[in-house]
């Protein structure tokens, strides 16, 4: 009974690390496919010219908007100013107007304005005096009246500067928000996403790769790639050791973002030790070290200079795996083609590149857009296998784990 269990438990281990999405491409298919892919990234690289000359008309627009709210601020501080300085002449005059006006009221018995009107020498100096008493209060009057039209016309300016500010603003909003929709169209928003140009050159390289390794124009490349590595031990691929098994690519951490979440390729891990040591999760050869082309000029979001990542190929069952590690703060002391275990330190977590915070990003694949990888950018995002189904992660999200 023991033995037929441990049979079954083979059997289902088999079954469980033979890669998905691993169909298989004749050398004529990937021609096909490469110069399919070679026409759609030159349109694409062509839409991506159209797209920055329509952000950077946004940012344009942006610029002269916020000018005008400038603008605006500076002419509403001035009404301001204008309205206190009105309201203040107002109540200067209306105390003037108040002491004339005095001259009319009677107060306490007697009669102030015919004192000052019988102070008079003659009747021609009275009638000046009336005079002068009339004219001041009709000119204190008038001045009032335009100064209380003034604070009116002011207050309706105000107003209609604030309505054109509110205006200005839900179109800034608007248009950043376009802006941003266009700059993650450009950028896609993946992660280890390679530029236009290293996605053209590495197609083209991919199909030399294989013409040069000698496999038939119908053969499938993948299996024809494993048999001649394999048989050549060759510097190029490097042979390829079996992986015993899968293990998490760090001692303790997290994870932070589920693949296919939103687009995701790969899985997000993290660890309260932001330059944790980052390992292998299964046996393999170092296939690719290098920077990808992200910087804070041709990436849209949280890019912290270019991202270190190592790519590494694995062996399960006379197939090829390849797993990525991203934004990797240091390398480890490895090379390209050298035999790595899950016990190997192929770097430290961290923060390089489009990145919002120290993390590891994981992927997992069936090929890999980079020479010898066997397809193109297009096949490779659907060739992505979610980690979970090779590494025991926590089920939830901050979910901490201790061990490999």
């Amino acid at each position: 009974m023991k033995k037929t269990s441990s049979i079954l438990l083979l059997l289902l281990l088999t079954v469980f690390l033979v890669p998905i999405n691993t169909e298989a491409k004749t050398l004529k298919e990937l021609e096909d496919e490469v110069n399919k892919f070679t026409s759609e990234l030159e349109s694409k690289n062509n839409q991506i010219a159209a797209n920055d000359a329509e952000v950077a008309e946004i940012e344009k627009n942006i610029a002269n908007i916020q000018s005008q709210i400038t603008s605006i601020k500076k002419e509403t501080d001035v009404l301001e100013q204008e309205i206190a300085e009105s309201n203040q002449e107002i109540a200067e005059k209306s105390e003037q107007s108040k002491s004339l006006f005095q001259y009319l009221q009677v107060s306490e018995g007697e009669n102030a304005y015919l004192e000052y009107i019988f102070g008079a020498t003659d009747i021609t100096d009275m009638v000046y005096r009336m005079a002068i008493v009339e004219q001041l209060t009709e000119y204190n009057d008038k001045v009032m009246k335009e100064l209380s039209d003034l604070v009116e016309e002011n207050e309706t300016r105000k107003k209609e500067l604030s309505a054109k500010n509110d205006e200005l603003e839900k179109l800034t909003d608007e248009l950043e928000a376009e802006q941003e929709k266009i700059n993650a169209d450009t950028a896609a928003i993946r992660e280890t996403m390679p530029s236009v140009e290293e996605q053209l050159k590495s197609a083209r390289e991919n199909l030399a790769y294989y013409k040069n390794l000698g496999c038939g124009l119908n053969e499938d490349i993948y299996a024809c790639q494993f048999r001649i590595e394999q048989a050549n031990n060759s510097s190029s691929g490097g042979y390829v050791p079996s992986a015993a098994g899968f293990y998490r690519p760090m001692d303790s951490g997290y994870v932070t973002q589920n693949w296919m979440n939103a687009g995701h390729l790969g899985i997000d891990l993290s660890n309260s030790d932001k330059t944790i040591e980052v390992h292998p999760v299964a046996t393999g050869t170092v296939f690719k070290i290098y920077y990808d082309n992200c910087s804070s000029s041709n990436c849209s979001y949280g890019c912290n200079g270019r991202a270190k990542v190592v790519k590494i190929r694995h062996n399960v069952n006379g197939r090829y795996i390849y797993s990525t590690y991203a934004h990797l703060s240091s390398f480890g002391n490895i090379e390209e083609g050298q035999v790595v275990t899950p016990d190997t330190v192929i770097g430290r977590m961290g923060n390089t590149g489009c990145s919002t915070g120290a993390h590891l990003h994981l992927e997992l694949t069936t090929c890999d857009w980079n020479a010898g990888g066997g397809c193109t950018w297009a096949t490779y995002q659907k060739s992505t296998i979610n980690p979970r189904q090779y590494i025991g992660f926590p089920s939830g999200l901050r979910v901490w784990w201790n061990g490999r």
